[in-house]
């Protein structure tokens, strides 16, 4: 029975089954809007178009943008989800192409989702004007017959920064009208290139900037953002140039009311708490039979499927009902849009999806958002919520606590996620391997003379060693490329690996076909032989992993249960670059090797998450060299190694659950290894290392932080409600009756308490 949203929260609120789990309400309220007249000089078949739209003025943030635009200022646009950011650059670029034919702008999105999107969107507004104004996407998909045309004739070229990288920049002599009349740079969705992706985009900027001199255009950027702390900041070190700031929204928008979930504790000796997984599929179901159109968030591939092949089960009985979908990477780019078109259609009533769609794509005006655990940053959390009511209409969130120290500190802390300011975003071009990676980039699409800089960064140095290497040959001032290959196609932007895997489909042995793939890293732990791999709720059993072919070959199954796979790291330290001492601990920070291997899966039955039953897994180890933080510590007295090893393993927990308060990264970016008798040392001692080859500068922030996160780690676990220890403090359920008495003990000793 359809329900209206206000009906649908007051059910949660008096429902038996949910209203004890609901811990607390917040309602932000709706906020109007600030208004600006359209500006004077736009051109009339502009104008007429806007008006046509129903545009008659616009918001204050949209004119403020034009008019840094104008007069040629780059600037940063920091407004929430549907407030209209894309008019802040589509207005400018085609005011000045209807003045300056020839004129050229380059608009640069993240995915290739996020790029069609724009282009359905600018190219509507094109038609209303009636003017031969040329809007192209140009990535993989682009047919080879379109290619030539948008480099001779685009007006707007949208791509995305792998293809900007690989597929543009290595052949800008093909692109010489583009390059001579850029006048707009467009990054949209600033907030995304962080840590090592945002890293590897600052080079690729920096390279389309020494092209665009050579040709003699100096291209005005544009950026526009979700809500960051550092927006500016961002903006200046990704570009490589100075950025005016607009960050008040002049956007109308509509009430949010926030639940936040705790599903309730099943074990309560343990503290452990019922799957959020299962209580996401209550929610979701009820939201569903309320023909309440429901966008579900899940951390991870596999959480994703297995919400999905639970909530198909409600049009099991229906033939090709289609109203229940998932959303992930590594579906094939007509399956993503056919969902978004659904969503926007209104013929997909729920998506479940990764933070894939956290981003701008239009999926139209959904009414609920349900987020399974903390999304691993502020940002990231404010993104997802605004994927529900859009367009000024209200919204209800959902969050639903999971059993880990972070989830359970935010459920007891609801102000955290709602009053405190996001994160920073942060990048370190200054990273060696990722700056020698796109100076050979660089070196390949233009020569270097011998008083040239590249970007911010003395390089002749670099340069001779790459003659050392027979990459370049020097004359007396230039220094050519000379090697065959092709350096852009052998560097990935978005992860430490250079290839995925290819996941193939041998169901049917006369049609087998592709349907995904993986990066090595996560392959390790989900595509290894017996693993179940879920795919739209279908289940697929690995028959074999040829990791020198870098191919899974799957076949379809219809089991009980999914897989899961553990990872052992090894670590050693190859140098220290510096060390601080804290009340008898020494604090130290360098370089270290890393030995992961995947060791063993379990099966896990659907439905009770039992374990039923394990394997071996066979796979060489992945070796990471990158940069670390350690802390030392001598052998306590009176205390057992195991006792020790126990202690050490749960203090690792809570602190990888909170580094991310402290250095605002994802939760994934750091790893906290502990070691009862360090290889280096042979003293007890604690790792937290980068998880990218040569360090993103996360752990050296880290180094200055062991104080306050050691800190706040004891605080959480004093006031941990749990006897013994448990996945909201200390991870474990099996340390015994003294496994959260001996962490408590560890953490006084370092901190001095007692």
């Amino acid at each position: 029975m359809r329900k209206t949203l206000e009906q649908v929260i007051e059910a949660f609120r008096m429902d038996e089954q949910f209203k004890d789990q609901i811990e607390h309400v917040r309602v932000i309220p709706a906020t109007a809007g600030d208004y600006a007249p359209l500006p004077a000089d736009l051109h009339p078949k502009l104008r007429s178009a806007l008006e046509k739209r129903g545009v008659v003025s616009l918001y204050s943030h949209q004119r403020e943008a034009y008019q840094f635009a104008r007069s040629k200022q780059s600037f940063t646009a920091i407004t929430p989800t549907a407030s209209g950011k894309s008019l802040c650059y589509h207005l400018p670029v085609l005011q000045t192409i209807l003045e300056n034919p020839s004129a050229r702008a380059l608009y640069l999105f993240p995915t290739k989702a996020l790029a069609q999107d724009q282009k359905s969107s600018v190219n509507a507004l094109i038609d209303e004007i009636g003017e031969p104004i040329l809007s192209y996407t140009y990535d993989g998909d682009t047919a080879p017959g379109i290619r030539s045309k948008i480099r001779k004739a685009g007006h707007i070229v949208m791509t995305n920064p792998d293809m900007l990288h690989s597929g543009i920049l290595p052949h800008h002599t093909k692109w010489v009208s583009l390059f001579e009349n850029l006048q707009y740079i467009v990054i949209d969705e600033l907030h995304t290139y962080k840590g090592v992706f945002g890293s590897h985009v600052a080079h690729v900027l920096r390279r389309l900037q020494r092209i665009c001199a050579f040709y003699g255009s100096h291209p005005t950027f544009i950026c526009t953002s979700a809500t960051i702390k550092n927006p500016k900041q961002l903006a200046e070190n990704l570009t490589n140039t100075t950025h005016q700031l607009i960050q008040k929204s002049g956007a109308p928008t509509g009430k949010k009311t926030f639940l936040f979930y705790n599903p309730p504790i099943v074990y309560p000796t343990f503290g452990i708490r019922r799957n959020a997984i299962l209580e996401v599929k209550e929610i979701a179901k009820h939201l569903y039979e309320s023909k309440i159109q429901t966008i579900v968030f899940a951390k991870s591939r596999v959480r994703v499927e297995m919400l999905v092949t639970y909530l198909k089960s409600l049009t099991a009985k229906r033939i090709n009902d289609e109203s229940i979908q998932g959303y992930r990477g590594g579906y094939l780019p007509s399956e993503r849009r056919a969902i978004e078109k659904g969503l926007r259609e209104g013929t997909i009533q729920t998506v479940v999806s990764t933070n894939a769609l956290e981003l701008g794509v239009d999926i139209g005006q959904l009414q609920a958002c349900i987020m399974t655990g903390y999304p691993g940053n502020i940002a990231s959390a404010w993104q997802q919520a605004g994927r529900a009511g859009r367009r000024q209409e209200d919204a209800l969130v959902v969050y639903v606590g999971q059993s880990t120290a972070l989830d359970q500190y935010i459920m007891n802390h609801p102000s955290y996620l709602l009053k405190k300011s996001p994160e920073e975003a942060r990048i370190f071009p200054e990273n060696m391997l990722i700056l020698l990676d796109h100076l050979k980039c660089a070196a390949f699409e233009l020569p270097f003379k011998t008083d040239d800089f590249y970007a911010e960064f003395d390089v002749e140095d670099f340069l001779d060693f790459f003659v050392e290497e027979s990459i370049l040959i020097k004359t007396s001032d230039t220094w050519h490329w000379m090697a065959e290959s092709f350096p852009a196609h052998e560097i990935s932007l978005r992860s430490a690996s250079q290839e995925n895997v290819v996941i193939i489909d041998q169901s049917v042995p006369t049609k087998t076909r592709v349907i995904g793939e993986m990066d090595r890293y996560s392959a390790m732990t989900l595509l290894h032989d017996e693993a179940i791999y879920l795919h739209q709720g279908t289940q697929f059993q690995v028959e074999k992993l040829d990791w020198e072919e870098k191919k899974a070959y799957v076949t379809e199954v219809d089991v009980d249960y999914f897989t899961d796979a553990n990872l052992a790291v090894e670590l050693k330290v190859i140098s220290e670059d510096k060390e601080r001492q804290f009340d008898g601990f020494v604090v130290d920070y360098g370089d270290v090797m890393t030995l992961a291997t995947a060791t063993v899966f379990k099966k896990i039955r659907f439905g009770t998450h039992d374990n039923i039953g394990s394997g071996p897994i066979h796979l060489p180890p992945e070796e990471l060299h990158t940069s670390s933080t350690w802390l030392s510590f001598e052998f306590p007295d009176g205390w057992k190694e195991e006792e020790l090893s126990s202690a050490m393993t749960g203090v690792a927990y809570a602190m990888n659950s909170f580094i991310p308060l402290y250095i605002q990264s994802d939760r994934s970016d750091v790893h906290v290894v502990p070691q009862v008798k360090a290889i280096h040392n042979g003293q007890p001692t604690f790792f937290v290392y980068d998880r990218y080859p040569g360090g993103i500068g996360l752990s050296e922030r880290v180094y200055d932080l062991w104080e306050p996160l050691l800190e706040r780690v004891y605080e959480h676990v004093e006031a941990c409600p749990c006897q013994n220890g448990c996945p909201a403090c200390i991870g474990a359920q099996d340390a015994g009756e003294t496994g959260k008495e001996h962490v408590k003990q560890f953490l006084e000793k370092v901190l001095k308490r007692g």
